[in-house]
């Protein structure tokens, strides 16, 4: 419904159940009443009332049903419970008592401040709430400070999918504040003004959700979506301004970050090089963690703070890494990005709509994420890549990220059997990665310890054949580089029968992120209709089989060319005597990071080609 969520945590958390923001087509609730009002003052500050009532229509929706909370900074914003009650189905109504109340606080010890975050938890259990009942909420708070002086911004969605009777979003300024909003599908009340003030209010009804249907999974346009965005902000260079106007001067080159910045960037001799190994020091040595103690929410921390406990959020990483440059002579901006599923912005401008800081270093041209530990200097997280990005500093409108290409995105796997008499094998599997295909083995293998080795190894042979052993051998985890690679020696005591004839499916003797097997599975994937997210890579396997002298190959698959400017594919298999040797290889093209309908019936017209090859058997008979 509303998301306030700014670029450490959320300011206040709208108290809908989990039931009821990710509705199927079998509508186990319904919303029938949803209705918020804000009251806004001349220096930003606000103070807001929801009131929602939820009727209970499957058994599966009590569980989340039951129970809901409201979350509120404690120094900044005063939360309370108006009423809470479950209204049965026969019209009774069960107040909620006051034994059902949870209460949880965020604060320091004695006198102190809180280190991270001042929030204030409040949670109600509804009592008896079965089906065809009603749980009823009802709470408000007051804004005594606002996250940017002087100003205010919501944003409302609503779904299509989301059965919703009767909803109403009102908003009250001062007449002469300036405001601007934009309503898509929602009904407008005429704008009405007394005593000082004038009042807007929009009202949405959807009492018969569309249909969801897995085809329709993907990137929703701004333009489809049921939403609401008001703001007191002129544009969005106004929004980063706000937030830079606090942030720069925490950014400061003090003897502190000169220091360090010296120490740890000292000896490299290229400015790339120093970036980067600052980048490496934040990530391996600044834990996350929000940073949520009022406008701590918008607003970084010192520097000093960061250091002296060595955590911070998005923001506060990348105002580290921002003074650290300055103070090699590295010059760089922060930016706000949204880190969602969004790949573009309302033209009113929404602080959530950007819940991401990130830095950007002009002279190199490179936009870097402080706080996506897993990526080497250079790789920008798949969830930010070619989005729409705010430079605080010199901004202009239209700027992105750049898309993750498909030519850094390798894998390279290597795997040799050698069969027994007996239908066991032994063999070997080796795999070279490069770009995202790197990152995310790497990640997994960060968190393996050499305990843990032996009994991970055997859980992924497991799946070639009964009994399966065999040791891992990997490069180090924890180097933040685009490269990675490992092996492993297996053995398998029943990877084929013994008697009469039979068929052998050729696959790789482990796991990797993206074995070719992955892009036959996407031919089961239904006819999409919508835009998604994707990228690219190349994907080659090689395999040679050295079968016993007493088995008889009768037939192999055929070779197979299937080429495509967006997915093209290769298979070869040649048989000399008793040895096999195939060679697979995918050449994934896709050219951006979202991908059209279009784009997609095509991947998935090849994707059926290499399903096709991948199923397909050597048959042999002993």
């Amino acid at each position: 419904m509303k998301t306030l969520g700014v670029w450490a945590c959320a300011v206040a958390v709208l108290a809908l159940p989990d039931a009821v923001r990710a509705q199927g087509p079998d509508m186990p609730t319904r919303m029938e009443m949803y209705h918020a009002a804000y009251e806004l003052n001349a220096d930003g500050s606000h103070k807001e009332s929801h009131k929602w009532s939820m009727a209970i229509l499957k058994e599966e929706a009590i569980a989340r049903a039951k129970q809901a909370s409201i979350n509120f900074s404690t120094s900044i914003q005063k939360g309370e419970m108006l009423e809470a009650y479950t209204r049965k189905k026969d019209g009774r109504r069960l107040d909620v008592p006051k034994d059902n109340y949870q209460v949880s606080s965020n604060k320091g010890k004695d006198a102190g401040s809180p280190v991270f975050s001042d929030f204030t938890t409040i949670t109600v259990v509804f009592p008896d709430v079965e089906v065809g009942d009603t749980v009823v909420l009802a709470y408000s708070i007051v804004q005594t400070e606002a996250m940017f002086p002087g100003h205010f911004s919501v944003a409302h969605y609503f779904s299509k999918y989301w059965a919703c009777d009767d909803a109403r979003i009102k908003i009250s300024v001062p007449a002469g504040m300036w405001t601007q909003h934009e309503a898509l599908h929602l009904t407008a009340v005429p704008v009405r003004e007394a005593e000082g003030r004038k009042v807007w209010e929009w009202t949405y009804q959807n009492p018969v959700p569309a249909k969801w249907t897995p085809e329709q999974q993907g990137i929703v346009p701004l333009a489809e979506q049921p939403s609401l965005y008001f703001s007191t902000f002129k544009s969005y260079a106004a929004l980063v301004e706000a937030y830079g106007s606090r942030a720069r001067p925490k950014a400061a080159v003090t003897d502190r970050i000169r220091k360090l910045a010296n120490e740890v960037a000292g000896s490299e001799k290229t400015p790339r090089d120093q970036a980067r190994a600052l980048y490496e020091w934040i990530v391996r040595n600044v834990t996350y963690s929000g940073n949520c103690i009022g406008v701590g929410a918008v607003v970084p921390h010192d520097t000093d703070s960061v250091l002296d406990n060595r955590m911070g959020d998005c923001k506060d990483r990348a105002t580290l890494l921002q003074a650290l440059l300055a103070a090699r002579g590295i010059p760089s901006v922060q930016a706000l990005i949204n880190s969602g599923d969004s790949y573009e912005l309302p033209r009113v401008p929404v602080v959530s709509t950007v819940d991401h800081v990130i830095n950007y270093l002009p002279s190199l041209d490179l936009y870097v994420d402080a706080t996506a530990d897993q990526m080497p200097f250079g790789l920008l997280p798949m969830n930010i890549a070619e989005k729409p990005v705010l430079h605080v500093d010199g901004y202009t409108d239209g700027r992105k990220t750049p898309s993750s290409t498909h030519e850094t995105n390798t894998q390279h796997v290597v795997t040799r059997y050698v069969i027994g008499a007996d239908g066991s094998a032994t063999g070997e599997t080796s795999v070279s990665l490069g770009g995202h295909f790197a990152v995310s083995a790497r990640t997994p293998f960060r968190y393996l310890t050499k305990d843990n080795e032996e009994q991970f190894v055997k859980s992924v042979l497991s799946s070639l054949g009964q009994n399966a052993t065999g040791s891992l051998t990997r490069d180090d985890p924890t180097v933040l580089i685009d490269k990675y690679r490992y092996s492993v020696k297996f053995t398998v005591q029943e990877l084929m029968a013994t008697e009469g004839s039979g068929g052998l499916r050729v696959y790789p003797g482990f796991s990797s992120p993206s074995p070719v097997s992955n892009y036959a599975e996407s031919a089961k994937r239904p006819d999409l209709s919508r835009d998604q997210r994707c990228w690219g890579g190349h994907s080659s396997e090689e395999y040679t089989y050295e079968f016993p002298k007493g088995l008889k190959i009768l037939s192999v698959p055929k070779d197979v060319d299937a080429p495509s400017p967006l997915l093209a594919y290769r298979a070869t298999y040649h048989l000399d005597g008793n040895v096999l040797t195939v060679k697979r290889v995918v050449d994934d093209n896709t050219p951006t990071n979202t991908c059209t309908a279009a784009q997609m019936a095509e991947f998935k017209k090849q994707a059926r080609l290499i399903a096709k090859d991948v199923a397909a058997q050597v048959i042999f008979q002993w």
